[in-house]
């Protein structure tokens, strides 16, 4: 095929458009059809109201078009009219648009208002001729390195690559990064602000489902990477587990009461230690109240199963999505995370753990090389998919040897990047963990008063610490750290928050 056939014509031409368009031959464009658009809206500005296809800047193949629309969204914006005499003085400087008539080329475009009969179509066609274009340039890029045999780039990291820019592709993003302007960051920065007021509950991004978390980090904000760790035993897996049913339950209820922006979202639960079935066990262990170990066990009354068989009818919608796979590479992971954006709309990604995820196998059987590669890769997941990613790590042994059993930064697992790339890092500390192998031992027959009078005190210790659970925010780029307390039911492995009497006497700052 010529390359001259690749550029799509319109039938009539709508307004006068640039002449020196001989670049455009070699990519699929209609600069008519984008000229008749911006002509339309500068004649009625209500049409960007209406349009179902989400237009922006980069979409549109003429660089003098490009800055036109971006100007046209800045005005209407601050609620302003759009006129070719507005946007005169913007353009007046325009060495560009001087090739093109100057100021007068603006006026042209409202000439006859053909783009007035079809405004939608002609959106359309302009988006579709975008996406168009973006598949030359993966599919141009995707040869280009195939071919390229001097470069040690294993075929799977590849075909990575090029799904992550189809994805970007579908999702009807840029292929390349495009530099954002400040205006379009604060209008971002306002949005989630106004989340945040009409949310009732002070959460910007994502909810964690207990109010005091909420209050503290503000929800779970997206393209943020939270690394959620803790000693084995300290419950990391249940509260990650609560997290993503209540992200998922909240987004299930809003869906019925037709609330559009709901700060629950759809999670990807991938768990690389335990299966789907023992992770679905403790979401209906706990949403009937009944003893996960009683559950595996089969010890359960007719009324139990009953409660049981209520509550998996109840969340047999939920849009939660577990994925077992053992021993994945943080490239698969990627992969599979991109595949249920696509068809689930997540809005959430936990991974537990970040040590059972592999590698590409280039870090030379460096484990903390390794590491680091994974969390990488993690952050950047979090980045590209627009959703925060809750990955769940292991804490040194360290810990084990102070006095103090509280986590710190330091004691984060074989490498210091997994810091370094998280935005957040939680850590899970129970104190009636520990208290709880402390139990002196008492003779049955024993009559020494010191031995009672220890394991008295032991007694009144475990009751003081029992159910109560720490979850110390130890590092967060969005505000101050500090220390939440929860209330934790360990037989249905159930975070909450306690009553709000308990907490007020707890220094919540460090």
């Amino acid at each position: 095929m010529p390359d001259e056939d690749l550029l799509i014509r319109p039938a009539s031409p709508a307004a006068a458009a640039p002449a020196a368009i001989g670049a455009a031959r070699a990519l699929p464009a209609n600069i008519e059809a984008e000229a008749a658009f911006i002509g339309a809206v500068l004649i009625d500005n209500r049409l960007m109201e209406e349009l179902a296809t989400p237009l922006r800047p980069e979409h549109f193949f003429e660089p003098v078009h490009q800055r036109v629309f971006e100007k046209i969204v800045t005005l209407l914006d601050r609620n302003a009219v759009v006129t070719p005499v507005t946007l005169k003085p913007y353009f007046e400087g325009d060495e560009a648009l001087k090739e093109l008539g100057g100021v007068a080329y603006l006026a042209r475009l409202t000439a006859d208002g053909q783009g007035l009969l079809a405004p939608r179509e002609l959106a359309g066609q302009i988006y579709d001729l975008a996406l168009l274009r973006e598949l030359v340039t993966v599919g141009r890029n995707l040869v280009e390195g195939a071919l390229d045999t001097s470069e040690s780039v294993a075929p799977m990291e590849q075909i990575a690559e090029a799904e992550a820019a189809l994805f970007k592709v579908a999702e009807g993003a840029s292929s390349q990064s495009e530099a954002q302007s400040f205006g379009m960051a604060t209008h971002k920065a306002l949005g989630m602000i106004e989340t945040a007021i009409n949310s009732g509950g002070h959460v910007s991004g994502k909810t964690t489902g207990l109010t005091s978390v909420n209050e503290k980090v503000g929800g779970l904000h997206d393209s943020d990477l939270i690394i959620l760790a803790g000693r084995p035993g300290m419950g990391k897996t249940s509260l990650a587990t609560n997290i993503a049913f209540n992200a998922a339950d909240r987004l299930l209820r809003d869906r019925a009461d037709d609330i559009e922006k709901s700060v629950g979202a759809g999670v990807a639960f991938f768990s690389l230690e335990m299966s789907a079935d023992q992770l679905a066990t403790r979401i209906l262990a706990e949403q009937a109240g009944i003893s996960s170990e009683a559950l595996r066990m089969g010890k359960i009354s007719r009324d139990e199963f009953q409660k049981l068989s209520y509550a998996s009818q109840r969340l047999a919608e939920l849009p939660l999505y577990i994925d077992d796979t053992p021993a994945l590479s943080i490239a698969a992971l990627r992969t599979r995370a991109r595949r249920l954006k696509r068809r689930h709309d997540i809005g959430l990604i936990v991974v537990d753990y970040l040590q059972l995820l592999q590698g590409t196998g280039r870090a030379n059987d460096n484990r903390v090389n390794e590491i680091s590669e994974i969390s990488r890769g993690l952050k950047t997941l979090a980045k590209e998919l627009a959703v925060p990613v809750i990955a769940l790590s292991q804490l040194s042994r360290a810990v084990e040897q102070r006095d103090d059993k509280r986590p710190q930064l330091s004691d984060l697992r074989e490498s210091g990047s997994i810091e370094q790339d998280a935005d957040m890092v939680w850590f899970v500390y129970r104190e009636d963990y520990y208290v709880a192998g402390k139990e002196p031992k008492v003779p049955v027959d024993s009559d020494d008063a010191k031995v009672h009078e220890a394991h008295a005190a032991w007694v009144a210790e475990m009751e003081r610490v029992h159910g109560l659970a720490e979850l110390i925010v130890a590092k967060q780029r969005h505000g101050a750290t500090g220390k939440v307390r929860l209330k934790f039911e360990a037989r249905i492995t159930r975070f909450s928050d306690l009553a709000e009497d308990y907490r007020g006497n707890y220094d919540f700052e460090d």
